[in-house]
């Protein structure tokens, strides 16, 4: 059986810089406020009508593929992880395939919805198709164009303040006889207990079935259409809605279990980790997870402060920045994982 390595990656950050400042002028909050409670100071947003999360998402992908020295041509199959796709459908798969000119080939694509934990669902799946042989160069891609969806008003503060916009993208293939470079393992959990204290319900089918809220001003004619109503958009539903406490006491259970999960089954341990690499969702959470593994500074990466949460492009992207950095070399032991909207979590390790 093959071992899978990643042989190139890059990552994609729009210019716009927005800092909390900005965002004082459109809500009541403030610098200070945001950075006490989430660890961020700025943000990227893509520039609107010119860029999206497709856009994002290839110009990642040229440099990942750059960066793994083969022709884009090479790639035969494409995963693309985000909770921001630029259509309800079709899939950002397709979208990204064609922004990259390598249509007509006999490329599948395949589009995840795991949230934040996107880019470890796909790498797991990634692993085992380059593993079985079934596929020998994947594009694996997270991508996010938040800024094109969240209410910059006081009412959405809590959760508009939190994310960015960003792409990150690999190369995985098979590694060669005698390369060390291989994902070890991968461990992927969920729970849907709770899966409406972190949604974006609206629009959707779902009719008000699986909300305690039913009243979303549906027509009880059948032949009405329920995906949208005025009274969503009035009330504000068609914008994400987050519990933030139940949020980060799940995450700062579930991150460190996961990633002693994935170590034991490794047959390693915290102290041997060259670098975690953890979702940014929030840097407290992040420096929770650091304390109770008991991992110095320099074995945990944060870019929160800069990019603010860019989901499903957030582990992808600090994982580059930390190769650019030289923070992970060829050899070392290195951890990715994250906790998102589901609730789902998981967590990769990897022999860089």
């Amino acid at each position: 059986m093959n071992k899978t390595k990643i042989a190139g990656i890059g990552h994609y950050l729009p210019e716009k810089v927005i800092r909390n400042k900005d965002l004082e002028k459109k809500m009541d909050t403030s610098d200070e406020w945001i950075r006490e409670r989430t660890g961020i100071e700025e943000r990227r947003f893509g520039r609107r009508f010119e860029e999206n999360t497709t856009i994002l998402g290839a110009k990642a992908a040229e440099k990942a593929i750059e960066n793994a020295g083969i022709a884009k041509e090479e790639i035969d199959f494409i995963i693309f992880a985000t909770l921001s796709p630029d259509y309800f459908f079709p899939g950002c798969g397709v979208l990204l395939q064609r922004e990259l000119g390598i249509t007509g080939t006999e490329i599948g694509a395949l589009d995840v919805r795991n949230q934040c934990s996107g880019f470890i669902y796909g790498l797991s799946v990634a692993d085992q198709f380059i593993k079985t042989g079934h596929y020998s160069k994947i594009l694996l891609v997270g991508s996010e164009m938040h800024s094109m969806g969240l209410d910059f008003t006081t009412r959405g503060r809590d959760v508009s303040v939190i994310f960015g916009d960003g792409a990150g993208a690999v190369v995985l293939c098979a590694a060669e006889e005698g390369d060390s470079s291989e994902i070890l393992n991968t461990q992927l959990h969920s729970d849907g207990t709770y899966a409406e204290e972190l949604a974006f319900e609206c629009p959707g089918a779902h009719g008000g079935v699986f909300s305690d809220e039913k009243d979303f001003g549906f027509s009880e004619d059948p032949w009405s259409p329920i995906f949208i109503t005025d009274k969503m958009l009035k009330d504000g539903k068609t914008f994400p809605y987050m519990n933030g406490k139940l949020v980060f006491k799940t995450a700062v259970q579930k991150f460190p279990e996961v990633i002693l999960k994935t170590l034991e089954k490794a047959g390693k341990s915290p102290e041997e980790l060259k670098l975690l690499v953890p979702h940014q969702a929030n840097l407290r959470i992040s420096q929770f997870v650091q304390k109770r593994l008991r991992l110095r500074d320099d074995q945990v990466f944060s870019n929160i402060q800069k990019y603010g949460n860019t989901t499903a492009a957030s582990v992808p992207i600090a994982l580059s920045e930390a190769c650019e950095q030289g923070r992970v070399e060829r050899g070392d032991l290195v951890c990715l994982a994250a906790f998102g909207s589901g609730f789902t979590w998981g967590a990769a390790l990897l022999q860089w």
